[in-house]
């Protein structure tokens, strides 16, 4: 058998491993089970020590986030294979093997996620990856399954193994050498967008990402930080922007981040007129960040560029998905890219 670990990433959240912890240790049999903490203040570890001696544990320095606690994580480890997975995640009989077997069947393959619907709303998917991601020309990550806030049902519809353009950092599994020789996660990120980021190096460095639907798992998601949290916005907003300088390619650059920052600019105006003056101030906060490290994104832009080796550039899909969502009103997967 490859040899597999599974990564739990925790902070403070004794609550979310008491109740999905179980699961994963039920339906994992034969795989090594390992948490790592960064450095919780709550009881995480003495719950994980006292309830579940049989998982391995790895307690970490300080917070390093979602980017920077995996890099550490993964750097303590020599498994061929690694599952990135959140602690609210329930796992189901067969869900590692589906998508190993993906890995396994394509050359090019470096990560693949499996169908990821919610926990509170068991038949339909969940806000963060549902059925495989992709990522608009501005931008604006969606996925089959989920654009925006429309979240479709679960009729099938997406039980198949696609090639996807970001695999959710919910749940995944990915080739660890690859992941080490790309350079990991970008540790700036913190958390959130970082799996994008990520799987938009690995395909500039030739590799592909998949999806398959013959895996499930249920997420609770906002388990960290509520999806209305102003410091989510700020994160999502930063990290969005730090995605596109660091990999858009030359051709066609400057009108796409013209038409972001104006993009950005109608945002800005919506959270106000919706009396969510902290969401608008984090929006702002997010364009600060980005102008006072310009050097940084410079660095890193030239990073991307070693990795690509001068192969095709990648391009997100040439959709602008604020415009078919909100005036055209297209708010399914289907809607946007017919079979």
């Amino acid at each position: 058998m490859a040899r597999v670990a599974i990564l739990l990433l925790n902070y403070n959240g004794a609550q979310h491993l008491q109740r999905f912890l179980p699961s994963v240790i039920a339906h994992s049999t034969g795989y090594d089970i390992i948490v790592g903490d960064n450095k919780s203040t709550d009881n995480s570890l003495a719950l994980l020590k006292s309830n579940f001696p049989e998982v391995n544990v790895i307690a970490l320095a300080e917070n390093y986030g979602y980017a920077g606690g995996y890099n550490r994580l993964i750097e303590q480890i020599d498994h061929e294979y690694v599952v990135l997975l959140n602690s609210d995640v329930e796992v189901t009989p067969n869900w590692v093997e589906p998508m190993l077997a993906t890995l396994c069947r394509h050359q090019k393959a470096v990560a693949v996620q499996p169908k990821i619907l919610s926990v509170a709303h068991r038949q339909r998917f969940e806000y963060a990856g549902a059925g495989g991601g992709y990522l608009d020309q501005y931008g604006y990550p969606f996925c089959r399954g989920r654009i925006f806030g429309t979240l479709e049902e679960d009729h099938g519809q997406y039980d198949d193994e696609q090639e996807i353009f970001w695999a959710s950092g919910a749940c995944f599994m990915l080739k660890r050498a690859v992941f080490n020789e790309t350079g990991g996660f970008d540790a700036d990120f913190f958390a959130h967008m970082e799996e994008i980021d990520l799987c938009w190096r690995l395909q500039q460095a030739g590799y592909k990402i998949f999806y398959t639907g013959k895996s499930t798992v249920y997420h609770l998601g906002g388990g960290t930080l509520n999806y209305q949290s102003p410091h989510k916005t700020y994160l999502n907003y930063r990290n969005g922007w730090m995605m596109l300088l660091k990999n858009l390619p030359a051709t066609g650059r400057a009108g796409t981040l013209a038409s972001r920052w104006l993009l950005d600019l109608l945002s800005i105006i919506f959270y106000l007129v919706q009396f969510q003056a902290g969401n608008a101030l984090a929006v702002l906060r997010a364009h600060f960040y980005l102008l006072a490290r310009r050097r940084l994104i410079t660095a890193k832009q030239q990073e991307v560029r070693n990795i690509s080796g001068g192969r095709q550039p990648i391009y997100p899909l040439p959709i602008a998905l604020v415009w078919q969502y909100f005036i055209k009103r297209k708010r399914k997967f289907s809607d946007l890219i017919p079979n």
